[in-house]
């Protein structure tokens, strides 16, 4: 946030997503400079828009947006809840990499899987701010019509005590734009509808961190950037980067280097939406700032210290929103909050989203996507080695806490390797190979990135193989290797060895039965639909079974199954013509589980896998059931 990055609370890394979040308190900066102020505001040439000042016609806007002052103490008035939108479609030439449209019920909390709570006193962000952040529905909810509402509520008779309100973050910290890419973060806001009269103190805030300061590089040279900030009810934006050092340096800390008091109408009264794009593909880079389409600031790369910008934003971040009570940033435009200041206002949010442009190099279908990937190890079960396979960026394979460790993506055949993009979390590995194999056992180093200061790397390749592999010596934190995905492509190579090589996936989305599930949200069919996130699962008893229906009698070569923990120990892959008579052309009693590669010779149009004995006291349980042939 602006006028202080001590104002970030440095959260632990988790252990895993359903775990409850750890803060460490950063000790706060005893002096406070301003974003807006002369020094935090870079030069005029860099902005595409001159801002009005705040409280000038232009900055107060349409009558609207001015509006009539409140008696003081009553509870402003919120402008009556837009119908949900969607979430737009991604702009030309993006992508859309992830997005929330709040459509939870009424007065329910956030899913703590995509969001954390950053609850605390509002003294240890280290800006002057008086409010305690809750998870209190009271304070964060969904309210059914599809916003995310903060709100802050006041107690009391002293106006500078008993403040509570909301901050929340996403647990994913893997948003960034790829070397000669671009990422857009956009959301759509109604700002608290209140005024200079009765809502000195307010802060709302939408912003985002360089995702390194989870592994503990210290801000601001991990990196901030904020895409809105508004103080008092002045209907105003302000866009800063933070970077270098706590005082002083190429960011003019603690202020950063942004747009200044920009005007914003209406925007207590309606929603309007707030964007920045990180562009990666100029030179030099750039930040751009966006009110409601517009590019009203714009930040050069070559106006920061070229070490401080690469720090600070050639990486991947995580986004916040919050809705603070006073202040640095309040204080230094009138204070607050007073004795006028009205509890209950709201900071409303309809949508937020990620969006894409992927470097012109690696343009074309992504060819590791869903391809059966396998570890040499797992942090725990919600880690798996498919999450750096699935195309979502907010999952990810975590391996155990040593060195060396490796992932392997199986591509089902040999390819004409032209590009990859790797995407760690924030424990990234610091020294890796990328190697190629045409069977699974013979590699080649392909390319080789021996310290990497950011967490997402992007290369040309130029080599021929079935399999790729991450091969990690070195990891940048305590924790293990941590991988968000890695993307490839290439075109199918019309030679070289393809030994037992599938030619097609036949199983996905053909129908699928099985001898028993454990309950209706575990069916067959969902072994056969290539989501990752689903699952059959048997009654808890021995014998079970699953079968395909190909539809069509086929030559088949591979069968990859995706186990859950509950694996089965002792099973066999069957084939049959009619789905009554069948040839086992499989079988062991000694499996482990995890992502197994079986190479098959047989023919038909059904197979199943058969299960005798199960690893654990639950049924048999299978992410994907994938059947290659021809």
């Amino acid at each position: 946030m602006s006028t202080s990055g001590t104002r970030l609370r440095l959260p632990r890394r988790r252990p895993g997503k359903r775990f409850t979040v750890g803060l460490v308190a950063v000790a706060a900066v005893a002096a406070v400079a301003l974003a807006g102020s002369p020094a935090a505001t870079a030069s005029p040439s860099a902005a595409s828009g001159s801002s009005a000042p705040a409280g000038s016609s232009a900055a107060s806007g349409s009558s609207a947006a001015s509006g009539s002052s409140a008696p003081a103490g009553s509870t402003p008035r919120q402008a009556a809840a837009v119908q949900p939108n969607t979430v737009p479609a991604a702009p030309a030439g993006f992508s859309t990499t992830w997005s929330d449209d709040f459509n939870g019920a009424a007065n329910t909390g956030l899913n703590t899987d995509t969001w954390r709570y950053d609850a605390g006193e509002g003294w240890t962000f280290g800006t002057g701010e008086i409010e305690t952040m809750t998870n209190s529905t009271a304070n964060v909810y969904q309210d059914g019509s599809g916003h995310l509402v903060l709100k802050a509520l006041h107690s009391g008779t002293d106006p500078n005590t008993n403040w509570t309100s909301g901050r929340v973050e996403t647990q994913a910290d893997g948003f960034g734009a790829q070397p000669g890419g671009v990422v857009r973060m956009q959301a759509s806001i109604q700002q608290p509808n209140v005024t200079t009269a009765n809502g000195a103190g307010y802060w709302p805030a939408f912003w985002m961190l360089g995702s390194p300061l989870r592994v503990g590089v210290p801000w601001p040279g991990s990196g901030e950037v904020d895409i809105l900030e508004d103080i008092n009810g002045r209907s105003s934006v302000f866009g800063t980067l933070h970077c270098g050092v706590g005082q002083g340096g190429p960011c003019n800390e603690t202020s950063g280097v942004g747009s200044g008091e920009h005007a914003c109408a209406g925007c207590q009264t309606g929603y309007h939406t707030y964007a920045v794009e990180v562009d990666r593909s100029t030179s030099p880079e750039q930040i751009r700032w966006y009110l409601d389409g517009a590019n009203y600031f714009t930040l050069n790369s070559n106006q920061v210290d070229a070490t401080a910008w690469a720090n600070a934003v050639d990486h991947s971040f995580y986004i916040i929103f919050d809705l603070a009570i006073g202040g640095g940033f309040p204080a230094a435009f009138g204070g607050g909050p007073n004795a006028a200041t009205v509890s209950g206002g709201q900071m409303n949010i309809d949508y937020v989203a990620v969006y894409n442009k992927a470097p012109a190099a690696a343009s074309g279908t992504n060819i590791a996507k869903g391809k059966p990937t396998t570890a040499s190890s797992t942090e725990s079960a919600q880690f798996p080695a498919s999450n750096a396979t699935d195309g979502d960026v907010t999952t990810r394979w975590s391996s155990g806490f040593s060195d060396p460790q490796w992932l392997q993506v199986d591509l089902g055949q040999n390819y004409n390797l032209t590009h990859a993009t790797v995407t760690w979390e924030a424990a990234a590995a610091s020294a890796y190979q990328l190697q190629t194999s045409t069977d699974g056992t013979n590699w080649t180093t392909v390319y080789t990135n021996n310290n990497s200061p950011a967490d997402i790397q992007d290369t040309a390749l130029s080599s021929t193989g079935r399999y790729v592999r991450v091969y990690a010596t070195s990891r940048a934190s305590q924790y293990g290797d941590s991988l968000y995905e890695l993307a490839l492509y290439g075109t199918p190579s019309s030679g070289g060895s393809n030994p037992g090589g599938p030619t097609t996936l036949l199983s996905q989305g053909r129908t699928a039965t099985a001898s028993s599930t454990e309950n209706v949200g575990t069916p067959a069919s969902a072994a056969v639909d290539g989501d990752t996130g689903t699952r059959w699962s048997s009654a808890f008893s021995d014998p079970q079974w699953l079968q395909v229906d190909l539809g069509a009698s086929h030559t088949i070569s591979q069968v990859v199954l995706n186990w859950e923990t509950a694996y089965g120990k002792a099973f066999q892959l069957q084939t049959s013509a009619d789905g009554t008579n069948w040839t086992t052309v499989y079988s062991t009693t000694t499996a482990t589980g995890g992502v197994q590669t079986i190479p098959v010779t047989g023919s038909g149009r059904y197979v199943r896998l058969y299960g005798t004995a199960r690893s654990t006291q639950y049924g048999y349980s299978l992410w994907e059931f994938q059947v290659f042939g021809s």
